[in-house]
């Protein structure tokens, strides 16, 4: 406990990582304790040039914040931003008598009480603590047994950063000169690109096959027992099985080798009428007990991939919702590889499932769960319900968000159904048999459902699902005979394999052995706002840099993007956090290495080797008789190229939806493009119908003329199909000045605007209505438009209610606010504004990432200011972006 100062009143400094922590440990610490927040890192790697200090600039290592001339020295610096909070817990510390570190437990955490140890210099007792839930009990048992820093996880966790800096810096640019700027590399990052990739290849080779069966509708004769009808599929002939999904070649649609009946819609018509004067009977009646076990607890990664599924949380959103939980006590620490339940909590649990279910759903026993992750420091307790007894979810639903209530409802549930019994069944299968046709019905009744009651993985209601799970069928025994009521053939087509989800991309990561699962959530992140992926859905689909970069590094850098090898890096790095490897010794073998094993051999001499034009091409197709046609990645986004001829790839389209029929019909629309509609007759130039990244459009004149050609897109419910050259024409008359309005004398000018056509004149605007077109509409009708009260838009002029806000500290005024701006969300902290990454949800940002965003575009400095009359382009400037 802290010391007693001279008048006998004690005042110890503590220091965790959020404000919102730092008020939880506060109640339950009260007088004599001052709780601060460190806001996250208090120190990093330099993330650019602008945050090397000037005295290391000239090193030749000093790009990559490590010195690999000398033992690997990191660089560190304290990050933007965070000067104001270091000199602040600076001056806390003056008056402080102990200093008590409660970080996080793991890894990460050990580091950052590290570096406030390192940039704090204390001169007065520095204590480590840690504990595992935010509670009265667990703070007080954590402060009666504090411990000092883990020099063992320290190293583990600037091992990991060093390395993924090293790695991430050197193979970066190589990717910026040979395939697009922005773009990065990393350790576990381009693993989970590649797997993507490999996904959608499979995709883009499957040949699917059409299959035919028969669906019969059975029900028993009159008499004892007669009725309940129920279907059966046919499962073979004469002794041939009628084949299944999994009984053809993805690669080529053909059937494999076996003794099949593989039937086509005359076949299965034919065998219809064949069996419709068959006499059916029982020929097989298997019936089976089973038992179904709990799911463990929850581990992070688990508890990613449920909230995914069940909820259709992303990873990022479920770790933010789990840390808001954590923060505020109710849950345990949401960053766990463990499925192990203290005592107390298998005590709460088992107290629980006596009083809400009752006695014959509690085992005998203790439910005990193994984890099988070596690294014990990580694996401290699964993620659980804070405290005990267990708060019940209902009245905890006042004090919580939704997305709060939804994941903890979850949590706990999944907690209590791990200490139930098990869940016990029967399972049976019937075999019907008529002239020679072989039909299988199963069927499944829960005779106790045990867990099941309380938790059914993937499912919302567990009732429902307990009945969902059921297929009651009648009583028979071998030899009753019945009645065929309804028999019909149906088409079956073989389906490619799923692309990843967020919870399948998890899953295989983890099973993989690559990464960690608390890394996850910033991987997806990371991949997404690269535009590595996009979303359709809940599915991960990859680009075609995605493609190009997975290519180089697969051809030139192999090794990096092995999964054995990234798998391997894993287990070497998690034995220094146990002390059996040195840190030194492991850098020096990654970066320099034996050979050409080590990083920077590996890329030697990689910038002159690979062409990047090759890089960038992905084979397609190879039509008969024709060239073949390659995907291209290009400067101004990807294009189909054969031979000579190129065109567009429409932005969203899926690599696997670029069949040999699409890809036809995109170069012939490109190929019809360079052939004009006509010649306008003002200028004597060309106009064409083309269609380009974002859509159609029509332009006059040519790309290499020394006056830039004129372009307009085409106006809403227009096809290219439907342009002619006076529509072209028309639509390139826009803007279109209609005259000089008779009160101001400014001119009347028709547009068709980003957000939809309008006119304008001066200061005043109003929107067309639908059924008059910008290019049709007369003078007269602007006038009547110009003269009616423009319409309020909903928060027009008036200040902008923030979506979110996020608290940077609970005594410092500043904050940073998401806001919905004419160009999509935004974070702001009022000096700076950053847009969010496309295809990122207001749901899924976090304090650290809007921070992030906001540091990066700070760094960036002021965009450029237009030239007096340029037209600007829309596009930013290339600017190399400091890899994750």
């Amino acid at each position: 406990m802290a010391k007693k100062t001279a008048s006998g009143k004690k005042n110890a400094l503590v220091i965790v990582e959020s404000p919102a922590k730092a008020r939880t440990i506060g109640k339950y610490l009260g007088a004599g304790y001052t709780v601060e927040a460190s806001i996250g890192h208090v120190r990093d790697l330099p993330q650019g040039a602008k945050e090397i200090p000037d005295e290391y600039r000239k090193e030749e290592w000093a790009r990559l914040g490590v010195n690999v001339q000398k033992d690997f020295d990191p660089l560190y610096i304290v990050p933007p931003g965070k000067t104001a909070q270091v000199r602040k817990l600076k001056g806390l510390l003056k008056d402080a008598d102990e200093l008590y570190l409660a970080t996080d437990e793991d890894r990460e955490g050990e580091a950052i009480s590290w570096h406030l140890n390192e940039i704090l210099r204390p001169k007065v007792p520095v204590h480590r603590l840690v504990f595992h839930e935010i509670t009265k009990e667990a703070i007080q048992d954590a402060l009666a047994h504090p411990r000092q820093i883990d020099d063992d996880l320290v190293r583990a966790q600037e091992t990991r950063r060093i390395v993924d800096r090293l790695y991430g810096y050197e193979v970066s640019p190589l990717l910026w000169r040979k395939v697009r700027p922005k773009l990065s590399a990393g350790r576990v990052q381009s693993v989970a690109v590649r797997l993507i990739v490999e996904r959608e290849k499979q995709r883009m080779a499957f040949v699917s096959a059409t299959y035919w069966d028969l669906l019969a509708r059975f029900a028993k004769k009159a008499g004892e027992s007669a009725g309940s009808e129920f279907q059966a599929e046919l499962v073979s002939v004469n002794g041939k099985r009628i084949p299944a999904g999994k009984d053809f070649l993805s690669t080529t649609g053909q059937l494999k080798e076996g003794n099949f009946l593989l039937l086509d819609e005359a076949a299965s018509r034919k065998l219809t009428e064949e069996l419709q004067s068959a006499q059916f009977k029982v020929a097989t009646i298997e019936d089976k007990p089973y038992t179904s076990k709990p799911y463990a607890p929850f581990t992070t990664s688990t508890l990613q991939q449920e909230a995914n599924r069940k909820l259709g949380f992303t990873a990022r959103r479920t770790m933010q919702v789990a840390q808001s939980l954590y923060e505020n006590g109710h849950i345990t620490y949401m960053r766990t590889d463990s499925t192990n339940l203290a005592s107390v909590a298998i005590d709460a649990a088992r107290d629980l499932v006596r009083d809400q279910y009752g006695p014959e759903y509690l085992p005998d026993a203790p439910r005990t769960y193994q984890t099988k992750v070596r690294n014990a420091q990580e694996a401290h307790e699964a993620i659980r319900p804070a405290g005990h007894p267990f708060e019940l979810p209902e009245n905890l639903r006042p004090k919580l968000s939704t997305d709060e209530f939804k994941l903890f409802d979850m949590i706990w549930k999944r907690t209590i159904a791990s200490q139930m019994a098990d869940a016990r069944g029967r399972r049976m299968t019937i075999t019907i048999e008529g002239k020679g046709a072989i039909f299988q019905v199963g069927g499944k009744t829960i005779e106790f459902p045990g867990y099941l009651r309380a938790y059914v993985e993937g499912a919302d209601d567990p009732a429902a699902e307990l009945a969902d799970q059921e297929t009651v069928l009648p009583v028979m025994a071998v030899g009753d005979e019945l009645n065929c009521k309804q028999l019909d053939p149906k088409s079956h087509t073989t389906q490619p394999p799923a692309r990843f989800s967020e919870a399948a991309l998890t899953r295989a990561l983890e099973e993989m052995g690559i990464g960690r699962p608390s890394t996850y959530a910033s991987i997806i992140d990371t991949i997404l706002a690269r535009e590595y992926v996009f979303k359709r859905g809940n599915a991960l689909i990859p680009t075609w840099v995605a493609f190009a970069v997975s290519q180089l590094l697969e051809s030139h850098l192999p090794t990096l993007v092995d999964y054995k090898f990234t798998a391997q890096m894993e287990e070497d790095l998690d034995s220094i956090s146990r002390g059996e490897s040195g840190q030194l010794a492991y850098l020096k073998k990654f970066y320099f290495g034996d050979g050409q094993t080590g990083l920077k051999p590996h890329l030697a001499n990689k910038v002159d080797e690979i062409d990047a034009r090759d890089i960038s091409r992905i084979r397609l197709h190879q039509p008969e008789g024709q060239e073949q046609i390659f995907a291209r990645v290009g400067r101004y986004g990807p294009f189909l190229e054969q031979g000579e001829r190129r065109g567009a790839i429409p932005e969203g389209l899926a690599p696997d939806e670029l069949t040999l029929e699409k890809c036809t019909e995109i170069l012939n629309q490109a190929e019809q493009a360079e052939e004009p509609l006509g010649i306008c007759p003002d200028t004597n130039k060309p106009v064409y119908m083309k269609v380009g990244r974002f859509g159609p459009y029509v332009q006059r004149g040519h790309t290499d003329d020394e006056e830039k050609p004129q372009n307009a897109s085409l106006l809403k419910g227009m096809t290219p199909e439907t342009i002619d050259l006076q529509t072209a024409l028309k639509l390139l008359t826009l803007p279109r000045n209609l005259g000089d309005h008779p009160t101001s004398g400014e001119a009347v000018m028709a547009y068709n605007g980003r957000f939809g056509p309008y006119i304008k004149s001066g200061a005043e605007t109003r929107s067309l209505p639908a059924e008059i077109s910008p290019i049709d509409v007369t003078f007269a009708q602007a006038l009547e438009l110009l003269a009616q009260p423009k319409a309020v838009r909903r928060g027009f002029g008036q200040k902008r209610e923030p979506l979110k806000v996020f608290e940077i500290s609970p005594t410092n005024p500043a904050k940073i606010e998401m806001l919905d701006g004419r160009y999509g969300l935004y974070v702001t902290d009022g000096t700076t504004n950053a847009s969010l990454p496309k295809n990122m949800e207001a749901e899924e940002i976090t304090v650290e990432f809007a921070q992030r965003l906001l540091a990066e575009r700070a760094a960036a400095g002021p965009p450029a200011k237009k030239k007096r009359g340029a037209k600007s382009s829309g596009r930013a400037a290339p600017k190399s972006a400091a890899p994750k």
